[in-house]
């Protein structure tokens, strides 16, 4: 099956996104969160305010452009994984190949300070991951038949969603996650064999 080709209204609307979002990040990071307006962004950005907001909700959204997807693609992980893939293992492999990438980019640690400097950010990514978690508990209990306030799809969804915070600062990400999904597939073992 062939995708349909993004017409260039959609790639000029995208490029105008990505724009005020790379804008808002520059400065963000060059002065802090909260020292820079929406007027600040516009300007840097070359478009309206009004133009920022048919884009994005609000500041916060700013510096998280890259969400908006992110349920989607989790929902997918489940519901599209390949067959006689388990749930566990599709989700192992969408982080793998979602998060990574991103714990790698070179302004990640710039990014992560940031976040972590500013309450209203906290806030926010707070909000986020409670959504996230939601999504992909409902989407896993679904998947299983069973009622989405289901306590073992609810503890997977977050263990999942935990792992790149657990992975973060480890100098092999990649182990990292491979380890914490090892647990969650067989269960805690004693670190030296104890």
């Amino acid at each position: 099956m062939t995708e349909t080709p993004v017409g260039r209204r959609e790639r000029k609307k995208a490029q105008t996104r990505q724009s005020i979002a790379d804008a808002a990040l520059e400065l963000f990071l060059e002065r802090g969160y909260d020292h820079v307006s929406m007027r600040d962004i516009a300007d840097a950005a070359d478009v309206s305010t009004a133009t920022i907001f048919k884009h994005f909700p609000g500041k916060e959204a700013l510096v998280f452009d890259q969400e908006e997807g992110v349920d989607a693609r989790l929902i997918a992980a489940v519901r599209d994984r390949a067959a006689g893939l388990g749930i566990l293992d599709a989700l192992h492999r969408h982080l793998i190949d979602s998060w990574l990438p991103l714990a790698a980019h070179p302004q990640r640690q710039e990014f992560d300070r940031l976040v972590h400097s500013t309450p209203a950010l906290r806030a926010y990514a707070e909000r986020m991951w409670a959504r996230h978690t939601d999504t992909l508990s409902t989407a896993i209990a679904d998947d299983l038949g069973v009622p989405h306030d289901d306590l073992a799809c609810v503890s997977l969804a977050r263990f999942v969603l935990e792992i790149p915070v657990l992975a973060q600062g480890q100098k092999d990400r990649r182990a990292a996650v491979d380890g914490v999904f090892d647990i969650l597939a067989h269960g805690w073992r004693p670190p030296g064999g104890a």
